[in-house]
């Protein structure tokens, strides 16, 4: 949930509750009953309304056939997983997956010597992958450097939670390989406090994919698209990517990079917290 939601969750929940405080004046009998059912049914209905995002929206309007339009001659399906443009009677399908590819890790973090081998056969690997592969599609990345100051108060707040465990399991006199395991995590947040200190800046990614099908109908440009979409996971599993589909609201967000993205990358993170 982004900031600008958060706020008008609190706000709406804040409606609600003067409501509640101002119950007691309507004294004990049906009109009290009445208004606390009603102010209960509220806040019930505000939480749900603020849970249903991209999965649940989706399935909303897949259900009551509900479709937005993003731009002039541009619409959202009902299922909310595809961009379609009509053009001259010929159908255009635009739909996005997101990818995890070559995450940022500190220099501090040597890589296992399977990964390096993964990492130099990679050029080869997506070559042969696009050999494979008879339609264009596009490969988006979006790089950020990140607060220093935030990410160390981050990294201090995580070893001093690592500390509380270690402290806790050694007086419940947990197993040696337990303890062991939290002492490794807490000697990797400190490798990544002292790179911080050292100089080295850390960076963030979003990478996502996109693919346009065409035909000539909706359906049947909406079926290429599906089968272009899946063509792409399979081959970029070849490269040990995990792929995720973009829907709901994370796909009017894509579309418009099409036009300009984010100036902050927290904004830009935000718009992507239920993709997971």
């Amino acid at each position: 949930m982004d900031d600008a939601k958060l706020v008008l969750l609190l706000f709406s929940l804040i409606v609600v509750m003067f409501g509640f405080i101002a119950l007691p004046s309507l004294g004990k009998g049906l009109l009290y009953d009445i208004g606390l059912l009603i102010l209960l049914l509220t806040a019930v209905f505000i939480l749900a309304m603020n849970w249903v995002d991209a999965k649940l929206f989706s399935t909303i309007t897949s259900i009551f056939g509900i479709t937005f339009q993003p731009a002039k001659d541009y619409k959202i399906n009902k299922q909310q997983n595809a961009v379609i443009k009509e053009v001259n009677g010929i159908f255009y399908t635009t739909g996005f997956i997101t990818a995890n590819l070559f995450s940022y890790t500190f220099k501090e973090e040597a890589a296992p010597e399977d990964d390096e081998d993964k990492m130099i056969n990679a050029p080869e690997t997506w070559e042969r992958m696009v050999m494979n592969i008879n339609f264009p599609f596009k490969f988006h990345v979006l790089a950020s450097g990140l607060d220093v100051q935030n990410i160390r108060d981050e990294l201090e707040g995580k070893r001093s939670y690592q500390e509380f465990q270690l402290s806790r399991a050694m007086q419940n006199n947990s197993s040696e390989t337990a303890i062991t395991d939290i002492r490794r995590k807490m000697s990797t947040i400190q490798a990544k406090i002292d790179r911080i200190s050292a100089g080295e800046k850390p960076i963030a990614t979003l990478m996502y994919i996109e693919t346009t099908a065409i035909g000539v109908s909706e359906k049947a440009s909406i079926d290429a698209l599906e089968g272009q979409i899946n063509q792409l996971r399979l081959s970029f599993s070849s490269l040990d990517v995990e792929t995720t589909r973009v829907i709901g609201r994370e796909l009017y967000s894509l579309f418009n990079f099409n036009f300009s993205i984010p100036t902050d990358f927290k904004q830009l993170a935000n718009m992507f917290d239920q993709q997971s």
